[in-house]
Protein backbone atom coordinates (compact mmCIF):
# COMPACT_ATOMS: atom_id res chain seq x y z
CA UNK A 1 0.00 0.00 0.00
CA UNK A 2 3.04 2.12 0.87
CA UNK A 3 4.81 1.38 -2.15
CA UNK A 4 1.53 2.43 -4.23
CA UNK A 5 1.23 5.63 -2.61
CA UNK A 6 4.13 6.88 -3.21
CA UNK A 7 4.74 5.52 -6.99
CA UNK A 8 1.10 7.96 -7.25
CA UNK A 9 2.75 10.73 -5.56
CA UNK A 10 5.91 10.29 -7.80
CA UNK A 11 3.86 9.94 -10.89
CA UNK A 12 1.90 12.86 -10.19
CA UNK A 13 4.98 15.16 -9.58
CA UNK A 14 6.68 13.66 -12.60
CA UNK A 15 3.29 14.47 -14.97
CA UNK A 16 3.18 18.03 -13.41
CA UNK A 17 6.88 18.96 -13.61
CA UNK A 18 7.25 18.14 -17.19
CA UNK A 19 3.81 19.73 -18.38
CA UNK A 20 5.16 23.11 -19.91
CA UNK A 21 3.66 26.03 -18.52
CA UNK A 22 3.05 29.21 -20.57
CA UNK A 23 3.07 32.72 -19.03
CA UNK A 24 0.82 34.90 -20.79
CA UNK A 25 2.44 37.88 -22.33
CA UNK A 26 2.63 40.60 -20.07
CA UNK A 27 0.38 43.16 -21.69
CA UNK A 28 -1.08 44.69 -19.15
CA UNK A 29 0.23 48.27 -18.18
CA UNK A 30 0.84 51.59 -19.82
CA UNK A 31 2.20 51.39 -23.41
CA UNK A 32 3.99 54.82 -25.45
CA UNK A 33 3.90 54.63 -29.11
CA UNK A 34 7.28 55.07 -30.59
CA UNK A 35 6.61 53.96 -33.87
CA UNK A 36 4.49 52.79 -36.58
CA UNK A 37 4.05 52.09 -40.27
CA UNK A 38 1.34 50.92 -42.72
CA UNK A 39 1.47 49.06 -46.00
CA UNK A 40 -1.08 49.28 -48.58
CA UNK A 41 -0.75 48.27 -52.08
CA UNK A 42 2.62 47.28 -51.81
CA UNK A 43 3.87 50.96 -50.06
CA UNK A 44 5.14 51.09 -46.50
CA UNK A 45 5.07 54.34 -44.94
CA UNK A 46 5.09 55.86 -41.74
CA UNK A 47 2.25 56.51 -40.01
CA UNK A 48 3.62 57.83 -36.74
CA UNK A 49 3.55 61.84 -35.61
CA UNK A 50 6.55 62.92 -33.86
CA UNK A 51 4.33 66.03 -32.97
CA UNK A 52 1.80 63.95 -31.03
CA UNK A 53 1.87 61.18 -28.67
CA UNK A 54 -0.34 58.62 -28.17
CA UNK A 55 -0.41 55.90 -25.37
CA UNK A 56 -2.66 52.74 -24.78
CA UNK A 57 -3.92 51.12 -21.53
CA UNK A 58 -4.27 47.72 -21.20
CA UNK A 59 -6.14 46.03 -18.35
CA UNK A 60 -7.38 42.06 -17.92
CA UNK A 61 -10.38 42.33 -20.07
CA UNK A 62 -10.22 45.70 -21.53
CA UNK A 63 -7.50 48.61 -23.57
CA UNK A 64 -7.55 52.28 -24.26
CA UNK A 65 -5.73 54.41 -26.73
CA UNK A 66 -5.45 57.95 -26.64
CA UNK A 67 -3.82 60.73 -28.92
CA UNK A 68 -3.42 63.91 -28.78
CA UNK A 69 -0.95 67.55 -30.33
CA UNK A 70 2.35 67.57 -27.78
CA UNK A 71 2.26 71.40 -28.58
CA UNK A 72 0.23 73.55 -26.76
CA UNK A 73 -1.70 76.61 -27.36
CA UNK A 74 -4.89 77.47 -28.94
CA UNK A 75 -4.92 76.65 -32.90
CA UNK A 76 -6.73 73.43 -33.68
CA UNK A 77 -3.80 71.44 -34.14
CA UNK A 78 -2.96 71.58 -30.75
CA UNK A 79 -6.56 70.71 -29.79
CA UNK A 80 -6.53 67.82 -31.71
CA UNK A 81 -7.94 64.55 -30.09
CA UNK A 82 -8.67 61.00 -30.69
CA UNK A 83 -9.83 57.97 -28.17
CA UNK A 84 -10.61 54.67 -28.65
CA UNK A 85 -11.13 51.36 -26.78
CA UNK A 86 -12.76 48.14 -25.91
CA UNK A 87 -12.04 44.85 -24.81
CA UNK A 88 -10.03 42.17 -25.83
CA UNK A 89 -8.88 38.77 -26.33
CA UNK A 90 -5.34 37.08 -26.06
CA UNK A 91 -5.00 33.47 -27.10
CA UNK A 92 -1.07 32.98 -27.01
CA UNK A 93 0.38 36.00 -29.24
CA UNK A 94 -3.37 36.80 -31.22
CA UNK A 95 -4.68 39.73 -29.47
CA UNK A 96 -7.62 40.63 -31.10
CA UNK A 97 -9.50 44.32 -30.17
CA UNK A 98 -13.20 45.11 -30.08
CA UNK A 99 -13.70 48.08 -30.90
CA UNK A 100 -16.54 49.75 -29.19
CA UNK A 101 -15.37 53.31 -28.65
CA UNK A 102 -13.73 55.70 -31.51
CA UNK A 103 -14.32 59.32 -32.34
CA UNK A 104 -15.02 58.22 -35.66
CA UNK A 105 -18.30 55.78 -35.02
CA UNK A 106 -17.90 54.14 -38.49
CA UNK A 107 -14.60 52.24 -37.07
CA UNK A 108 -16.93 51.25 -33.90
CA UNK A 109 -17.69 47.59 -33.70
CA UNK A 110 -15.07 46.10 -35.52
CA UNK A 111 -12.77 43.72 -34.75
CA UNK A 112 -8.92 44.06 -35.83
CA UNK A 113 -6.41 41.40 -35.06
CA UNK A 114 -2.86 41.26 -34.08
CA UNK A 115 -0.19 39.11 -33.64
CA UNK A 116 1.85 40.90 -30.61
CA UNK A 117 5.39 40.17 -28.91
CA UNK A 118 7.17 41.61 -26.45
CA UNK A 119 10.83 42.11 -25.54
CA UNK A 120 12.20 43.66 -22.58
CA UNK A 121 10.08 46.86 -22.55
CA UNK A 122 8.95 46.64 -26.25
CA UNK A 123 5.47 45.64 -27.29
CA UNK A 124 4.86 45.21 -31.03
CA UNK A 125 1.83 44.51 -32.68
CA UNK A 126 1.49 43.56 -36.13
CA UNK A 127 -2.30 43.50 -37.87
CA UNK A 128 -4.61 44.08 -40.48
CA UNK A 129 -6.82 47.19 -40.83
CA UNK A 130 -9.66 46.51 -42.68
CA UNK A 131 -12.92 48.47 -43.07
CA UNK A 132 -14.48 47.92 -46.76
CA UNK A 133 -16.96 50.91 -46.43
CA UNK A 134 -13.91 53.26 -45.40
CA UNK A 135 -11.97 51.65 -48.55
CA UNK A 136 -9.25 50.69 -45.57
CA UNK A 137 -7.21 47.70 -46.16
CA UNK A 138 -3.93 47.60 -44.93
CA UNK A 139 -1.45 45.98 -42.43
CA UNK A 140 0.00 47.86 -39.73
CA UNK A 141 3.42 47.61 -37.13
CA UNK A 142 2.87 49.23 -33.92
CA UNK A 143 5.44 49.49 -31.45
CA UNK A 144 5.22 50.65 -28.20
CA UNK A 145 7.49 51.03 -24.77
CA UNK A 146 6.14 50.17 -21.35
CA UNK A 147 5.22 53.70 -19.71
CA UNK A 148 7.79 54.41 -16.99
CA UNK A 149 5.77 55.33 -13.83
Amino acid sequence: MKFSVALLLITTLVTVSSCETKKPLPLVGTWELVSATATEKDSTYSTFDPNRKMIKIINATHFAFLNHAIQTGTDSSAAAFSAGGGSYTLADSTYTENLEYFVDKQWENHKFQFAVTISNDTLTQTGVEKLEKLGIDRIIVEKYVRAKN
